[in-house]
């Protein structure tokens, strides 16, 4: 494939990691089942409110807690509940490479416009093993964006490596997650045809400013306007005006690097008087002292946007 064809499966600008809720139900896994109808809100919201995409059952969509009729059904709910309005690019992450082309097979058949897809989860792969995965995800059609999450995967995507994973046809993009923005440039110079997702909320700023392309993240379930103001801004090269809305946003946005990431962006979504909620196992509720610091930075935040909007 060309390097002007995959410039036109680009998976860029604001997608966002949507969080799931769910309702009491005893029957249910863990007593807690999925609200598809408000999810399916969710997802809507987040669009009419600027965004230019949704991704179901990633690490914030907790799909690793969910069954596998679950998993597919929230994936379809995203792509009924946005339609032709947005991108939906669909979480594939599995231990080994059967069950992530599986579920890319899947995303392919329910209307999936791109699949994100983690290193073999729960194994540290070898190089061979690494590029064996994402040749057989790849394999089903979709524009692929391969996730980077060395601190939960072990595996470290390094630049080297995607210039290699970025000969595969379909590989489109990169989640870059490894929080050193160092890293955006240097994929940029050895993966020229590879757009350079930011996917940490807390040096998207930098990310997009060193031109990465896209964001693929958490806090955008709570800030949805804002988040795509903040891409605008940043990508027009509005650099005032990008730090001026971005810094006060920074405290809330480290949460999303930390092992409390879902609970904390639950708790802001509620905050900002969306439906958040709990989350399944092995996920539990925030300590107290955690509850006070998310409270506490969500409420800076929540001033600034408030007082630039005055």
């Amino acid at each position: 494939m060309s390097e002007p064809e995959k410039r036109q499966l680009s998976l860029g600008g604001v997608v966002v990691a949507t969080a799931l809720p769910y309702y009491e139900d005893a029957s249910a896994p863990a007593g807690l089942a999925v609200d598809y109808d408000r999810y399916a809100q969710h997802c809507r919201w987040l669009v009419d409110n600027g965004c230019h995409g949704v991704g179901p059952n990633g690490s914030l969509g907790e799909y690793s807690s969910l069954t596998d009729e679950e998993r597919r059904r929230v994936a379809r709910t995203a792509v009924e509940a946005v339609g032709d309005a947005a991108t939906v690019v669909v979480g594939v992450h599995g231990v080994g490479s059967h069950q992530a082309r599986h579920w890319a097979e899947i995303a392919a058949e329910d209307g999936a416009d791109g699949v994100l897809c983690l290193p073999p989860t729960m194994y540290r792969a070898n190089h061979g093993e690494i590029l064996a995965h994402f040749e057989a995800v790849a394999s089903v059609g979709l524009p692929v964006m391969v996730y980077n999450n060395p601190i939960d995967t072990k595996v470290d995507l390094t630049p080297d490596l995607l210039a290699e994973i970025a000969r595969i046809d379909n590989v489109v993009a990169v989640k870059e997650f490894s929080g050193d923005v160092r890293r955006v440039l240097e994929i940029r110079e050895r993966a020229p045809g590879l757009d350079v997702i930011s996917g940490a909320d807390d040096v998207v700023l930098e990310s997009l400013l060193m031109g990465a392309t896209g964001w693929f993240a958490g806090f955008p379930n709570v800030f949805p306007a804002e988040s795509a103001r903040l891409y605008d801004l940043a990508t027009a090269g509005k650099l005032a005006e990008a730090r001026a809305l971005y810094e006060p946003l920074v405290a809330a946005f480290r949460w999303d690097s930390r092992t409390e990431f879902v609970q904390a962006i639950k708790l802001g979504m509620e905050q900002v008087g969306r439906f958040g909620g709990p989350c399944r196992p092995p996920r539990g509720p925030l300590t107290p002292r955690m509850r006070e610091q998310v409270q506490a930075d969500m409420a800076r935040a929540i001033a600034s946007i408030e007082g630039q909007a005055a």
